[in-house]
Formats: C-alpha cells, sequence, structure tokens
C-alpha cells in the first residue's frame, strides 16, 4: 500500500475527535450506570460528568438505551469479515473478523463491554431491545456471508448459516457474562470453532 493510499485509510482528525467524544460520553454513562443504577442515572447527569452538553450527547446516542446496547463493533467486524481470504468459509472468516478487530481492545473497551452485556441483561426494557438487536445481526452476517459468497441476500441458506453464528456468539456472550473472569476474545474463538467442527457433543 502507498503512503497516499495509507493517509487514505487513516480517520481523519475530525473522524478521530468524534470517536473520542463518543467513547468518553459511553464510558462515562455506564460508570454512572454501575455507580448508581440505570434508571436512576439521567441524561444531563452523563452529559456533565462527560463534559459535554445534553444536545451533543444526543447527536451520539439519540436515546438513553443506546447508550448501552449501540456500539461501533458490528461495522468494524463487517469490514474485517469481508477483506478475509475469498477460499474461507463463512464461519472461519467472521472468525478470523472477530480475531483481527477483539486484538485491538484495550482493557478498559472490554470491561466497558462487559457492563453493557450485564446492563442489556439486567434491566427489562434493555432485555427487550436486545432481541430486536438479535434480530439485526442475523441480517448483518447474512449480508457478509451473502457478499463473501455471491448469493442473493434473501437465500435460506445464507440466512441460516447466518443464525447459527449469531446463535453461538449469544452463547458465548451470555457465558461470558455468567463467568467473571472467563476470557470473551476466547469464548468467541472457540464457540465458532465448534461450529465450524460441526458442534460435535
Amino acid at each position: 500500500m502507498s503512503a497516499s493510499q495509507l493517509d487514505n485509510a487513516r480517520p481523519s482528525l475530525r473522524e478521530r475527535k468524534k470517536a473520542k467524544t463518543r467513547a468518553v460520553i459511553q464510558h462515562e454513562a455506564l460508570r454512572l450506570f454501575r455507580f448508581q443504577g440505570y434508571e436512576a442515572t439521567t441524561v444531563d447527569q452523563i452529559a456533565e460528568a462527560a463534559e459535554v452538553s445534553p444536545s451533543t450527547l444526543f447527536r451520539y446516542f439519540p436515546s438513553k438505551e443506546d447508550l448501552v446496547l449501540s456500539d461501533e463493533y458490528d461495522l468494524l467486524i463487517g469490514e474485517a469479515c469481508l477483506r478475509q481470504p475469498p477460499e474461507l468459509g463463512p464461519v472461519e472468516a467472521i472468525r478470523l473478523g472477530l480475531r483481527s478487530v477483539f486484538a485491538e481492545l484495550t482493557a478498559e473497551e472490554v470491561a466497558d463491554m462487559r457492563a453493557r452485556a450485564e446492563l442489556g441483561l439486567a434491566v427489562p426494557s434493555l432485555r427487550a431491545s436486545m432481541v430486536d438487536q438479535l434480530a439485526q445481526a442475523i441480517h448483518q452476517v447474512n449480508d457478509i456471508i451473502a457478499e463473501r459468497a455471491r448469493l442473493p441476500h434473501d437465500d435460506l441458506v445464507t440466512s441460516t448459516v447466518a443464525g447459527a453464528i449469531v446463535g453461538v456468539l449469544m452463547a458465548a456472550e451470555f457465558y461470558w457474562v455468567e463467568h467473571p473472569g472467563s476470557d470473551l476474545v476466547q469464548l468467541l474463538d472457540d464457540s465458532l470453532g465448534h461450529l465450524g467442527s460441526g458442534l460435535p457433543l
């Protein structure tokens, strides 16, 4: 890759500042949710802790729920999966894509991810929204599989494979939340490896 291509691939200063602001807002929100509870924490308190205005907060996170449920990992993982060699099957491509993205996460980012998962399971309103996210995740994975395989996006086979992949990833995440000290990256990798081998018992 040439120097000019590298420059084009790098996020601009504006994009980096926006990503940093978004990360600070979400981190402060999760800190307050852990300290005083999700329901008891107000958007104004989060904005003050993150040193932004409420209107700025809402530009990044349109609702309070989004502070827990939204992240940019899906996009990064999707891009990483599409970059994998075309000869790889869908499970292995997603496995390697996940590895590449999660290898870049800091300990703080993983801790925030755990806090989001714990809140999503513990708060009834968030748990209900997670069902919608599950359906969206299947569609997103289906699109990745279909694009890599050059198949129609409404193909039953790609949708079935996407459902299986999302299912094992969700199972690994639930296990991670229920077993403090376990390694999320290893759990995700092992679960996809198990799926790829046909889910033997």
